[in-house]
């Protein structure tokens, strides 16, 4: 145990080591205008979510984004293909096809966010009156392969951990670049006037409250009660199924960052053409994420709920749920097996997703109206509530994981 916790130790010093060498060929004067006035913004959010390695234009800027959305597109490819789906009962055997797959389908991934992401930045600093990076064809390309290998690289450093290390590899280099910029947001906070001062101490009393709140709500489930026919005398087995109430996880705030943050990236690619000078002025008055209006904060949380449902829809299949029951001699007490219990699964995940879309747009929203009506900005934030649901879940999970090795390790010496 003690080996495996120095190793992942180690492995996560030397991704937040990696995640400080910038980029090769970035114009110095450029990058040191762009790190002192990024701000928050459609990058600002995207730095929040790729442990801040925008901020030093780091050859990991994009994070784990890639590995993250070739995760997601498989998990739906297993839900809209029945020979995914087939794939995906086949136990640990199926998975690590699955997993390989992930893999194919990241490589691409990565190769177009590199670029999209050197446009975005490139395109932020060319308005502070200089050129980050050449993107011109084929200038480009040595940076896109080595941003995309960083990438590929923090995929493979992931992987390593959750084999030989403990607990997930990938959630815990998202938790460490969320946590490691921590640390830097205090310390501005102490030089900071008292105008800013108060508010963060209320602010850090409002996080606290909710980190309990997250807590509770990702523990939270309802179980169902489940009957399984006894072949002898007497009563069958009680046995119950547990739905939770956050059965997306934060995969719904990752979908709604990704759409309400769209217009501001197409507002900085047209910020210099004239005729489009109207449509950047309403961007960055309604839709600006550092300056959020009610416009986006109801739109943020609208989008939050939207993807919640869309999400557990094509995720959770209360049909094939009570088939298994079914065929496992099972039933819920006064409900019959089949149709009308997958119905009832139905109707019960459908209200709990009411509630948990609900309490996700409200955790994903606090922030923002937090930065709206204070003297805060996004930057000045501990944490965004996208990362307190990370940080949440990952130390819940790593909890569960060590408990279980102890608990094997226990049981070996006693055998």
């Amino acid at each position: 145990m003690r080996k495996r916790i120095l190793f992942t130790l180690g492995l996560l010093l030397v991704y937040r080591i990696v995640a400080h060498i910038p980029v090769p060929g970035a114009n110095p004067e450029a990058l040191s205008n762009f790190l002192s006035t990024r701000g928050g913004g459609a990058l600002g959010v995207f730095a929040a979510l790729t442990g801040g390695a925008i901020d030093n234009f780091s050859i990991v800027l994009l994070g784990l984004s890639p590995y993250i959305n070739a995760s997601i597109i498989m998990q739906l490819c297993t839900v809209i293909f029945p020979k995914m789906e087939a794939l995906s009962k086949e136990g640990q055997q199926g998975q690590q096809k699955i997993n390989k797959y992930t893999r194919f389908v990241t490589f691409p991934i990565a190769f177009l966010q590199s670029y999209g992401f050197l446009l975005l930045i490139n395109a932020g600093s060319a308005q502070l009156g200089g050129q980050l990076i050449d993107t011109s064809f084929p200038g480009v390309l040595g940076p896109m392969v080595i941003v995309a290998a960083g990438a590929l690289f923090l995929m493979w450093l992931g992987e390593v951990i959750t084999e030989k290390g403990i607990g997930n590899g990938i959630s815990l280099i998202i938790f460490t670049g969320i946590v490691s910029g921590m640390p830097s947001v205090l310390s501005n906070m102490f030089i900071a006037g008292a105008g800013k001062q108060a508010p963060f101490i209320f602010f850090c009393i409002l996080t606290f409250g909710l980190l309990v709140a997250v807590v509770l709500f990702t523990e939270a489930h309802r179980l169902i009660p489940i009957t399984y026919a006894n072949q002898g005398a007497g009563r069958g087995v009680q046995g119950a199924i547990p739905i939770r109430v956050n059965q997306a996880g934060m995969i719904p705030i990752i979908f709604a960052i990704s759409l309400i943050t769209f217009p501001g990236i197409i507002a900085q690619f047209l910020a210099t053409a004239p005729r489009f000078q109207g449509m950047v002025g309403f961007i960055g008055t309604y839709l600006n994420a550092n300056n959020p209006s009610i416009l986006y904060i109801l739109a943020y949380f609208s989008l939050v709920m939207l993807f919640t449902y869309f999400y557990v829809s094509v995720t959770f299949r209360p049909e094939q749920l009570a088939e298994d029951i079914q065929k496992r001699g099972g039933f819920i007490p006064g409900i019959r097996p089949g149709r009308n219990t997958a119905e009832l699964l139905k109707k019960v995940s459908i209200h709990l997703n009411l509630w948990g879309g609900v309490f996700l747009g409200v955790v994903a929203i606090i922030p923002l109206v937090f930065t709206k009506y204070s003297s805060l900005s996004s930057q000045d934030l501990i944490i965004s509530g996208s990362g307190l649901i990370i940080v949440v879940g990952v130390v819940l999970e790593l909890i569960r994981q060590i408990n279980a090795q102890l608990l094997a390790h226990d049981y070996e010496k006693l055998t």
